[in-house]
């Protein structure tokens, strides 16, 4: 059984992945996209300190992503919220149910320690391939 991996370097619009690792990988219908911090790809940094900005540029860098793959959020199965703070749940709350525009995929949301670059929250996504 081999799987198909599509790197950060092959999708238009993104920064370079910050680890040896793939945007990510298509099996048997699925398709894991490895966890996404908010990078600006114009700056391949953090869009800014703030969670909020941080959550709207996960938001748009995985559209990208979306796009590349020809599927939607609809096709959204799962995900996981990493925070290093719970008290940003409500506001990233907010920006997450106007992303899914009310069709929300399964979902854990669980504070961390810490996360790369010192980005304040991660999403990775499970998806259906069509």
């Amino acid at each position: 059984m081999s799987n198909e991996i599509v790197r950060h370097n092959s999708i238009p619009g993104l920064a370079s992945a910050i680890g040896p690792y793939s945007t990510c990988v298509e099996n048997n219908g699925l398709i894991f996209i490895s966890g996404q911090i908010g990078i600006s790809p114009a700056t391949a940094s953090l869009v800014s300190d703030n969670v909020g900005d941080q959550t709207i540029q996960i938001l748009e860098n995985i559209s990208t992503i979306f796009s590349h793959l020809r599927v939607s959020a609809l096709n959204t199965l799962k995900t996981t919220i990493f925070l290093t703070e719970m008290s940003y749940f409500k506001e990233v709350n907010t920006l997450y149910a106007e992303f899914f525009e009310g069709c929300f995929p399964a979902r854990s949301t669980v504070a961390v320690s810490e996360l790369p670059l010192g980005a304040k929250i991660e999403i990775e996504f499970v998806i259906s391939a069509g």
